[in-house]
């Protein structure tokens, strides 16, 4: 029986690196994540989805939707929520011949 290493089953499976469908599998999980991520300190933070939606001034469904599913957020909505939630907030943008670091305190 042959083996396989761990990046040769994801290639197979979700696309090399660098492939539109790794590209899309990897958004997709860092989206997942995050939405996770807001859930999880929404939590412990004792908060129910529609208090947080009064905080930052959407419904509860918007939060609902977020949790399960950040792809479709904007920017603004994603950093009141973050803020709301207490959460320390850093952006790193690197492109051929610009690096940009942004930050909250």
């Amino acid at each position: 029986m042959k083996t396989h290493t761990l990046d040769e089953v994801q290639n197979e499976l979700i696309g090399a690196i660098g492939t539109a469908e790794r590209d899309l599998f990897e958004y997709e999980l860092q989206m997942d994540l995050i939405g996770k991520a807001i859930k999880q300190t929404r939590r412990e933070r004792n908060l129910t989805q529609e208090e947080l939606g009064k905080l930052i001034g959407v419904q509860k469904a918007q939060i609902s939707r977020l949790e399960n599913n950040a792809s479709n957020v904007t920017m603004d909505t994603l950093l009141k929520v973050f803020t709301a939630l207490k959460a320390k907030v850093k952006l790193q943008v690197e492109l051929p011949n610009l690096s940009v670091h942004i930050g909250q305190p």
